[in-house]
């Protein structure tokens, strides 16, 4: 393969995550891989590596005879989803006060700055996008193979989800997206001091600020779904 195809299906790959992450492409749908290879430029065989990757990292399932499926948001996702958050998202950041280097800490706190800019913005999808990037730098930080997957895959689901919490229409939710742009400093704070107890917490903390909007998201008006014991009991054994 060329260097301009490699080139090309890393374009694909990069921009494919972006639009999956800000609902462009919708949960459940599928991929359509004539309209995408004129799109990017590349042939089948490189988009469809683009698919396994993506297929690995968790932003689509491939499906016998079908193709590229953007992952679903399923009843069945949605309650795992809640079930695990809280657990991972401490320990993860937990590890992450343990573990980060200072190079790391100057990553965080750059994207902590494009994020407050895209606040500043207005802009719904760099918002959310660079939530999941700051996250994301929490993950690295831990450096734990078995929890990071874990991780990238819940941020897939709570960015597509922080797409209604991001938007600056959703006045219901202005004053939670202050406390979680104020709890990314603290964030940086705590991981810089290495206080692992104090970061622990505060990751149940900003979980439990957006638990609110996303089970909004997934529960129709005037129904209520049990989506299993609630984040906060979790969140006990996580930060443990």
């Amino acid at each position: 393969m060329s260097e301009k195809s490699i080139s090309r299906k890393m374009w694909c790959v990069e921009d494919l995550r972006r639009r999956i992450l800000t609902q462009d492409f919708e949960p459940g749908s599928y991929l359509d891989e004539a309209e995408l290879a004129e799109l990017y430029e590349i042939s089948r065989p490189p988009l469809r590596e683009a698919f396994n990757q993506l297929a690995g990292e968790g932003y689509v399932v491939l499906q016998k005879n079908r193709g590229a499926q953007v992952a679903p948001m399923t009843h069945k996702t949605m309650r795992n989803f809640f079930m695990a958050a809280p657990m991972i998202y401490a320990a993860v950041t937990r590890l992450a006060a343990e573990h980060a280097t200072e190079a790391q800490i100057m990553r965080l706190k750059d994207v902590q700055t494009l994020f407050r800019k895209a606040i500043r913005d207005g802009e719904t999808a760099e918002r959310a996008l660079m939530n999941q990037r700051f996250h994301a730098v929490i993950g690295e930080m831990a450096d734990n193979e078995f929890l990071t997957p874990s991780l990238r895959r819940l941020l897939i689901d709570h960015t597509r989800i922080g797409m209604s919490f991001y938007n600056p229409r959703n006045h219901a939710m202005a004053e939670q997206r202050n406390i979680a742009a104020d709890q990314h400093d603290q964030f940086i704070e705590a991981i810089e001091n290495g206080d692992v107890d104090g970061a622990a917490k505060l990751a149940v903390d900003h979980w439990e600020l957006s638990r609110a909007e996303i089970e909004s998201f997934v529960t129709p008006d005037g129904m209520r779904i049990p989506l299993g014991p609630m984040p906060g009991d979790l969140s006990q054994k996580g930060a443990s």
